[in-house]
């Protein structure tokens, strides 16, 4: 089976279970990158876990996901808002401390590793539910969004493998091309332009503002893992998605544009 095939196939695949956990809402959202989250902590984790074994997957796992979920639910869990971010410290500083009793040669090392996966995975991942149940004129905001950045993926990949000669980042990410690039971005503009006209007529400035943002963060979602990747010389994180690799691989664009996704809607909503 060719690797295009496999990758239509577990695209869509995937496609249609995010698209449901979308439209169906409430707990299923949360639930479901939650269940993302902690596959794509643990692929981190085994990352660099290979260039520095004072890194703990599970300890990085299960502090990601407790507080992605302290996040998500401390309305649920009677906790103030105000307590939230007190809570996240400590939890963080806590990992801290605990290097005084491992005696490990670079403590540092692995607290740091873990505190990082906060911001670069689950901030993004709790992002997300923000936009639960919001939409512009019955069209869900998230779904345009992960519509955008597929789309851009989608037509990088299949432009570049079919006409790409220039590499657009050689040092970091050989096989990315100039052509692949330019071809992503254009059928964004389209698919924005489409959002645009089933969302509302008038949103289609916001659809557009947004192609722009998706064409230019998730391009450097995918080079700054490009970057990890080459740094501990693999090819992917992982191959629980076939003919895409890890979470992480399928997630490195949004993970990159959600936040600045999230304040151009704001943005757009004050307008």
């Amino acid at each position: 089976m060719s690797t295009l095939l496999i990758r239509s196939i577990t695209g869509a695949f995937f496609g249609i279970v995010v698209i449901a956990s979308i439209l169906l809402g409430t707990h299923y959202l949360a639930i479901l990158f939650g269940i993302l989250l902690s596959l794509g902590l643990w692929e981190y984790s085994l990352l660099f876990k290979q260039k520095s074994n004072s890194i703990s997957p599970i300890q990085t796992t299960i502090i990601g996901v407790a507080i992605y979920f302290l996040l998500v639910y401390h309305e649920c869990l009677k906790i103030n808002q105000k307590l939230v971010t007190p809570l996240i410290t400590s939890i963080l500083f806590v990992q801290f401390v605990k290097e005084l009793w491992l005696k490990k040669e670079n403590p540092i090392i692995a607290s740091s590793l873990t505190t990082f996966s906060i911001f670069y995975l689950v901030l993004p991942f709790y992002i997300v539910n923000l936009f639960e149940n919001t939409q512009f004129q019955n069209f869900p905001v998230l779904l345009g969004l992960i519509i955008l950045i597929w789309t851009n993926d989608t037509f990088a990949y299949l432009v570049g493998s079919k006409i790409g000669k220039t590499p657009l980042f050689e040092r970091i990410s050989p096989k990315k091309t100039i052509e692949g690039t330019i071809g992503g971005i254009f059928f964004t503009f389209i698919a924005a332009v489409i959002i645009g006209y089933f969302s509302k007529t008038e949103d289609l400035f916001f659809w557009i503002i947004s192609a722009v943002i998706c064409s230019i963060f998730a391009v450097l979602g995918d080079l700054l893992e490009s970057l990890f990747k080459r740094s501990i010389d693999i090819k992917d994180t992982g191959n629980i998605l076939p003919g895409h690799g890890g979470i992480l691989d399928r997630f490195d664009a949004l993970i990159f544009t959600i936040p600045f996704f999230y304040i151009w809607f704001e943005i757009y909503k004050s307008l």
